[in-house]
């Protein structure tokens, strides 16, 4: 679903790329108590209780795993921006293919997932298309670690924070994610947007490209390994990649073209042991 972001991140290029992350966000955040108050009450009254129960050290650690959680997807989203801003698009986009790596490795060394020679060579291809992708420019890589590793901090935080309502925890990520955001409206915020088009498409990145997404994320997270989920991120740029070069035919070379059908096979083989099982079974 991200991959397909340009489409209706296009028709409102002309604002303010910090005006389109607040009300992303603040909208998001009014949406999802929406929906909370009105039919989840149930709910967040039984997710209350499940946290009061929960032995005092518990408590603790889920309290810094969903504050850690906020932050972190705070500083995702506010680290894309300045880089898209400030930095270059081709960054934020090599962003995509370096947090499936950095997920996978912090996985490994926090989480202790086990991972199959497979599936290294899986990671060794990947880091072997983003070095191809990023050559001449280390700057770009540079600041593609910091948006790759805050969102790669989110998935492995989360991984560990199961057990509760998927939904309501997403709320308190966004609620909260809201509110450190809030401060920082009045100083870069540009003019108050008066179109009526610019609401519409906020409302569809709101619901499509945060909210659903973001909540099928954190579902996957309840049956899955983490470095599989940051595994399958790789299908966002590629699709990014094929949009960018038949829908707004932009121009490309050999060596992205190669860089992309790397990192597409490096997602084939990480995951190739459940897509062949499954076929057998």
């Amino acid at each position: 679903m991200w991959g397909f972001f340009s489409l209706v991140l296009r028709p409102i290029h002309e604002y303010a790329s910090t005006d389109i992350l607040f009300y992303r966000v603040f909208s998001c955040s009014i949406l999802m108590l929406l929906i909370v108050f009105l039919f989840r009450r149930k709910k967040l009254m039984e997710t209350v209780r499940q946290f009061k129960n929960l032995p005092p050290n518990k408590k603790r650690e889920t309290i810094l795993l969903n504050i850690g959680g906020s932050i972190f997807l705070t500083g995702n989203w506010f680290s894309f921006i300045y880089v898209m801003i400030h930095i270059s698009i081709k960054a934020t986009s090599l962003a995509y293919m370096v947090c499936p790596i950095l997920t996978t490795l912090l996985a490994f060394f926090i989480l202790h997932e086990k991972l199959s020679r497979l599936q290294w060579l899986a990671v060794g291809l990947s880091v072997a298309g983003c070095l191809l992708l990023s050559y001449a420019d280390l700057k770009d890589m540079y600041f593609s670690m910091i948006i790759g590793f805050s969102y790669a901090c989110y998935l492995v935080s989360q991984r560990r924070n199961a057990g509760f309502d998927t939904f309501i925890v997403l709320t308190f990520h966004i609620v909260l994610s809201s509110l450190i955001l809030l401060p920082f409206y009045g100083a870069f915020s540009d003019r108050l947007p008066t179109e009526f088009k610019f609401y519409v498409f906020i409302g569809i990145i709101a619901v499509f490209l945060t909210i659903i997404p973001l909540f099928l994320n954190l579902y996957a997270l309840t049956g899955i390994n983490s470095s599989v989920v940051g595994m399958l991120l790789n299908i966002n740029p590629i699709i990014a990649f094929a949009l960018a070069t038949w829908v707004f035919h932009e121009q490309i070379n050999l060596l992205q073209i190669v860089g992309y059908s790397i990192i597409f096979i490096s997602v084939i083989v990480f995951n190739g042991k459940e897509i062949f099982m499954r076929k057998r079974a």
